[in-house]
């Protein structure tokens, strides 16, 4: 009995949480061109190019999260 009067404490109202979109940081020109001379720099089976993709995918989820919003 006391479970279900505390789970009930958890109920919402119906109204959903405000949405909250990380910043995505806006690198000026000479950043990137310095970062895209290093990635080419780097051995094509480098760890570090699948963690560049991975960081890729999570700015353009980011930004269409700000678009959204």
């Amino acid at each position: 009995m006391a479970a279900t009067t505390w789970l009930g404490a958890c109920g919402t109202d119906g109204s959903s949480p405000p949405v909250v979109c990380p910043p995505v940081v806006d690198y000026d020109a000479q950043t990137r061109e310095r970062a895209a001379a290093a990635v080419e720099a780097l051995p094509a089976d480098s760890p570090i190019l699948t963690l560049l993709e991975d960081y890729g995918v999570l700015r353009a989820q980011a930004r269409a999260c700000a678009r959204a919003s």
